[in-house]
């Protein structure tokens, strides 16, 4: 039997050890539940003007209306998107500093190995946002106006040609890189640092074609500024309904998008990522948004945690097939 001074020294360590461990969680949980107390920073690791640029803005501005606290886009753009990433990886897990990502992120897993973090050991995925289909589109004064033109004037001169891109990468490189591969035809990929420089070669003629996302250039399409190609999607863009997918105007079995998501430092509380996801959640179902992204030929995302991080685990295969077969390096 246990003396009665050893039981009382027992219970008092027992209390003291149970009283530390709920003082451990206190801030937790306060901070779950009092977050967010100060501004909240998206840093988005691209250029001004481009897709990730303009619905981060949105994003930003939703969430500022719906959590009572300003939430600023800081632009962190260079290296591939891997600048302004890291930055976030070495942020402090509360909250306060999140990541813009997109699908350069998970094409970058196998493009760039040794960056200085990794995707899913470093980051927590909070929630997706949308994703568009791209377009291939030319310089008006091109000498081609359909795929197949554009096809057989890049085999009879092989390297004769180049593309523009918002980076090694990006939606927009790989893209191309996949069409060349796919189509048998050599064309040089020439890359900026943002869409926006190579966007404006291209409208300017200084290039023969980029891969961009509709939404940000249905107008320049609309206005003669440059020709729309073909689409990438599955089907038909609902904004630009006359033009081919790549897989009807010649290019059978063709897919590339552009999709956008949220993410935290690893470490960030879980309870802080539910409700972001929850918020993310509230505007991509949001009627309103639907229907104006809608009109632009992007199609809102919608998924819990679980999901979301299963689909960037694919994401992440699908693109490391892509990129050993295509061949494309970092440049």
């Amino acid at each position: 039997m246990i003396p009665t001074p050893v039981r009382s020294a027992l219970r008092r360590a027992a209390t003291a050890a149970l009283g530390a461990a709920l003082l451990a969680l206190t801030p937790l949980c306060a901070h779950a539940q009092d977050y967010p107390s100060r501004p909240i920073r998206i840093i988005v690791p691209f250029a001004p003007g481009g897709s990730a640029d303009v619905f981060g803005r949105v994003i930003a501005q939703r969430l500022q209306e719906s959590m009572g606290q300003n939430v600023i886009v800081d632009n962190r753009p260079g290296a591939g998107s891997v600048i302004g990433t890291d930055a976030v990886a070495k942020s402090a897990p509360d909250g306060y500093t999140l990541l813009l990502m997109s699908n350069t992120h998970t094409v970058n897993e196998s493009l760039i190995p040794n960056k200085p973090f990794q995707l899913m050991r470093d980051f927590v995925p909070i929630a997706p946002i949308n994703y568009s289909d791209l377009v291939l589109v030319a310089k008006a004064g091109a000498p081609f106006n359909t795929l197949g033109e554009l096809i057989k004037v890049a085999k009879a001169k092989p390297g004769g040609m180049s593309y523009a891109s918002s980076g090694p990468g990006t939606p927009y490189h790989m893209a191309g890189e996949l069409f060349k591969a796919m189509a048998g035809v050599s064309i040089v990929h020439i890359p900026y640092k943002g869409s926006a420089g190579a966007r404006s070669d291209v409208l300017g003629g200084q290039l023969e074609m980029m891969f961009d996302a509709i939404p940000t250039m249905t107008e320049h399409i609309k206005s003669g500024k440059v020709k729309a190609i073909a689409t990438t999607g599955k089907a038909r863009a609902s904004a630009l309904p006359d033009v081919p997918t790549l897989a009807e105007a010649g290019v059978p079995g063709y897919e590339a998008t552009i999709w956008l998501g949220l993410m935290a430092p690893k470490g960030t509380p879980p309870a802080v990522v539910t409700r972001l996801n929850a918020e993310l959640s509230k505007i991509t179902s949001n009627p309103e948004v639907r229907r104006a992204w809608g009109a632009q030929g992007t199609t809102p995302m919608t998924m819990g945690v679980d999901e979301f991080t299963r689909y960037m685990n694919d994401d992440i295969k699908k693109w490391a097939r892509i990129v050993k077969i295509s061949g494309a390096t970092p440049e």
